[in-house]
């Protein structure tokens, strides 16, 4: 942790003895006072163990913060699922989060297939595939709010896609990212240069915004309310392998896009993920899923310091899920119960590189430098055997072996890798600690709740993940069934919007492009292209765009377009 994010945490804890916290109670939604602004912060994968760790850690490290940012407001527990199955990726967890309904395993925004065997709550098969509208669609749309996204993937990643785009694919980012440049989203500060095409930049540019990517001092400078700011090809770096001068921190993002979207008189919703804890559990790497979770908490200290002095903001801090069954204490660890505090945290106070970070610094530098690498970055030296170990990985670029000659003789089970580096480094520090593992996918644990509101209207005890959305609808002044009503004015089929109309789908040659509807009227036709806000209509020679609030999709699987109800008056 930096010498300024101490002094930024102090500064907050004092500033909570002169502003006080609110008095808490629990109340039903219809009883929340409506805020003029969400800062939502999602810690994607944690779970209550990882934030033990890192708390931990921190301690460690720090005697004078024994405590996280986000401590003072734990508040209860959320039950996060899909829509048929107790454990869920980020893509339906989030999205229940966002829209009130659970949903199927890589679905964005987007009603699940009914499953009616295994389905939790019960599905309209009719709805299938249809877009649902998010919390941060509806307060643009009915308030005139402002949205916001922070992340550290990149930008059509999963969490993110879920508060800006409709998708049953999360890997479809072709379907996703333009979604997320026309959906009116003022801020976006994240990963991903090569996802942003220049179709997609050249839009942004022509209404208004400032883009810059992998340009620091650009988005520092920036003066405008408008903008896109990204780092790396996809993802960026773990926050202890960051390079301070070419990307910001979680905190600094956040500050940023705070400052850009308080602009607004009329409010805004701001999304913060924390996305490689997550990516860290996937690795087993307890390193990069403590330091990133602290470097989240930094995140959550500069939202709840605006909120305490802004007097209009809601903080809800909530994880999507849990992640890989990690435990402070492992059976492998004689006595680990009764281990000392320098016993358990000392080796992992130790590192300056994430696995991720150790591998890509490896890989760049000769054989010869592997000794002074771990003393530097690790506080230790191989032994014979891991030496021996890491020349025999066959992801290690720089080994004195020749890779046909590399093997797994001798090698102890537990370090030997046939594969990446970085999994190779993962199972080194894993060797080092008494932390434990289940599993590298995902896990069904109920995760931690957090929430600051103004005057304590707070979701405590267990919550469901709808009971969540529910929440943040009551937030911004409407309950969940409005999300339904908008979804059906703004995400209705095109056989319905224009069945007194002719109309056909344009399937183009290259597979690469999008299909078109063309509706034609008695004097007026529309050219409709997918995953975007903007449609042509007119008569012939005389067609003009036509901005929407809200992107039109479509979905292949039922070969059917989903836009406003209100298009079919454009052809009157």
């Amino acid at each position: 942790m930096r010498i300024t994010s101490i002094k930024r945490a102090v500064t907050f804890m004092l500033l909570l003895a002169i502003v006080g916290m609110p008095v808490v109670h629990s109340v039903e939604p219809k009883d929340v006072r409506p805020v003029k602004n969400i800062i939502l912060l999602i810690p994607d994968g944690s779970s209550l163990a990882t934030v033990s760790i890192a708390r931990w850690l921190q301690w460690y490290n720090h005697p004078e913060l024994p405590k996280l940012n986000l401590d003072p407001y734990i508040c209860g527990t959320v039950r996060t699922h899909s829509s048929n199955a107790p454990i869920g990726d980020s893509a339906p967890t989030t999205s229940c989060y966002m829209t009130g309904y659970p949903s199927r395993t890589g679905y964005v925004s987007t009603y699940p297939l009914s499953d009616a065997a295994n389905d939790i709550y019960p599905t309209d098969p009719e709805r299938a595939y249809q877009p649902l509208t998010t919390v941060p669609e509806a307060g643009r749309i009915l308030h005139n709010k402002a949205a916001g996204l922070v992340f550290t993937c990149e930008f059509p990643h999963a969490t993110p896609a879920d508060c800006s785009a409709h998708s049953y694919n999360r890997s479809r980012y072709e379907w996703i990212a333009p979604q997320m440049v026309h959906n009116d989203l003022s801020v976006v500060i994240g990963g991903g240069v090569s996802l942003l095409d220049q179709e997609s930049e050249d839009f942004l540019k022509a209404n208004g915004y400032s883009v810059y990517k992998n340009d620091l001092q650009g988005m520092r400078g920036d003066k405008s309310d408008k903008m896109w700011a990204l780092y790396g090809e996809k993802d960026m770096d773990y926050d202890i392998d960051r390079d301070p001068s070419a990307q910001p921190s979680l905190e600094e993002m956040t500050r940023t896009a705070i400052a850009k979207l308080s602009g607004n008189e009329n409010g805004f919703f701001l999304m913060v993920e924390g996305s490689k804890v997550d990516w860290a559990a996937h690795a087993n790497d307890p390193v990069a899923m403590a330091t990133d979770f602290l470097a989240f908490d930094r995140a959550c200290g500069a939202a709840l310091e605006f909120a305490a002095l802004d007097g209009e903001t809601a903080v809800v801090i909530v994880p999507d899920h849990g992640n890989s069954g990690v435990s402070l204490g492992i059976a492998r660890c004689t006595g680990y119960d009764k281990l000392t505090k320098d016993q358990l945290f000392h080796a992992l106070s130790q590192f300056r590189l994430t696995a991720s970070g150790f591998a890509g610094k490896l890989n760049s530098s000769p054989a010869s430098e592997v000794q002074n690498i771990f003393r530097e970055y690790a506080g230790f030296e191989l032994s014979d055997a891991e030496l021996k170990a890491l020349y025999n990985c066959k992801g290690y670029k720089n080994s004195p072996i020749a890779e046909n000659e590399r093997t797994s003789e001798g090698i102890e089970t537990s370090l030997y890798s046939n594969g990446s580096l970085s999994d190779f480094i993962s199972s080194l520090i894993g060797s080092k600690m008494c932390i434990g593992f289940t599993t590298k996918g995902h896990t069904g644990e109920e995760v931690f709740l957090a929430a600051y509101h103004p005057e304590g209207t707070l979701p405590t005890g267990m919550n469901t993940n709808i009971e969540l959305n529910a929440y943040l609808c009551a937030l911004f002044g409407f309950n969940r069934d409005l999300l339904d009503e908008l979804t059906s004015q703004y995400f209705v089929r095109h056989t319905e919007v224009f069945k007194d109309y002719g109309y056909e789908i344009a399937t183009p040659a290259d597979e690469k492009s999008f299909p078109s509807l063309i509706v034609k009227g008695k004097e007026k036709q529309m050219h409709i292209k997918p995953f975007t806000n903007i449609v042509t209509a007119g008569k012939t020679g005389k067609e003009e765009d036509i901005r929407l609030k809200s992107v039109v999709i479509y979905v292949d699987k039922n070969n059917t377009f989903y836009l406003p109800a209100e298009l079919a008056g454009y052809l009157d």
